[in-house]
């Protein structure tokens, strides 16, 4: 076959197999007498095979060594491809990702679209400084979304700061999408969320708290606790008490356990507090800081149950117990 009619039927043009041929991945079998190239059945395949090569990402050297070399093997070239793919798809979602939260702003002219695209890319920037003043300057212009996934993918603690800042004068979605972060496999990304969600206004925040108030990661289960705790919300006193008999932010914990103690609480906080003391697999050191947490609680039950510990066997805690009956006029 002339040259012409290996164009038509392979869809290559002329001028690519004669840069094919220049570069020596095809050479034509023959000549004519008028001195025309002239590709066998075998070229023909070869053209084919190089073809479907560079269907697949290889560039023209890498198509010579995998047809002419040997000791070329394709399980290496392949891996580098899925490499290379993979990489393309994540730059391609990431523009798409920013182009889509650039129309969720809703830019009214070219230079709100310049804008939005600078404040994005300085929210990915690798200097914590850019990444801080980008986030103090975009409630109003980047869309929540962008604020989330960097508060729940930042690692320095000034911008994560800025970051909480910006979402919590966001408006509303944000908790939400905070929200997704409490159950990624990635602990830091879960302590991100819901350190985040303690600092968002909103009745939306208070459910998902609750909620996270069961998580298995007891980073999550304390950070929420804390913050329903400050918020009056009864149902964070039984992580509270685990927090303190773990000895994980107990001084902060037993802080919030006494505001939490009026007078429709007090009663059921030193109950659980005397329990923890009291039910025989709680070790010393927890033992003591469950006393000292009864300092802050109220009420007859406190008193009762402090006067009950004056002759425990563990001395600190029968001393902790008779000072703190001092303290509330009843030693």
């Amino acid at each position: 076959m002339l040259i012409g009619e290996v164009a038509r039927r392979s869809g290559v043009s002329a001028r690519m197999l004669r840069h094919y041929e220049s570069l020596g991945l095809v050479r034509p079998s023959g000549r004519t007498g008028s001195g025309y190239r002239e590709y066998s059945g075998e070229d023909v395949r070869r053209i084919f095979h190089i073809e479907s090569l560079r269907a697949v990402g290889l560039s023209l050297r890498e198509i010579g060594r995998a047809l002419d070399d040997p000791g070329f093997t394709p399980s290496a070239l392949v891996d580098d491809l899925i490499l290379r793919t993979r990489e393309r798809i994540a730059a391609e979602t990431e523009l798409l990702t920013r182009l889509q939260r650039v129309r969720a702003a809703d830019p009214a002219a070219w230079e709100d679209v310049l804008q939005v695209l600078a404040l994005l890319r300085a929210l990915g920037s690798t200097s914590a400084g850019t990444r801080q003043r980008a986030a103090l300057a975009s409630v109003d212009e980047v869309p929540v979304e962008a604020l989330a996934q960097a508060a729940l993918g930042e690692g320095d603690p000034y911008v994560a700061g800025a970051l909480r800042w910006a979402l919590s004068r966001s408006g509303g979605g944000g908790a939400a999408l905070l929200a997704e972060g409490l159950s990624s496999p990635v602990a830091a990304v879960r302590e991100r969320a819901v350190r985040s969600l303690a600092e968002m206004p909103g009745g939306e925040v208070a459910p998902l708290l609750r909620d996270a108030l069961a998580s298995p990661d007891a980073v999550v289960r304390g950070r929420a606790a804390l913050a329903l705790g400050a918020q009056g919300e009864a149902a964070a006193i039984p992580v509270l008490v685990d927090m303190i008999v773990a000895g994980r932010n107990d001084t902060d914990a037993a802080d919030v356990l006494s505001s939490l103690a009026d007078d429709a609480a007090a009663d059921r906080i030193a109950s659980l507090l005397a329990g923890r003391i009291g039910d025989g697999t709680t070790g010393p050191p927890a033992r003591g800081r469950l006393t000292q947490a009864l300092a802050g609680v109220p009420g007859p039950t406190a008193s009762r149950a402090l006067t009950g510990l004056l002759g425990d066997a563990d001395p600190a805690v029968a001393l902790t117990a008779a000072y703190l009956l001092r303290l509330r006029g009843d030693g």
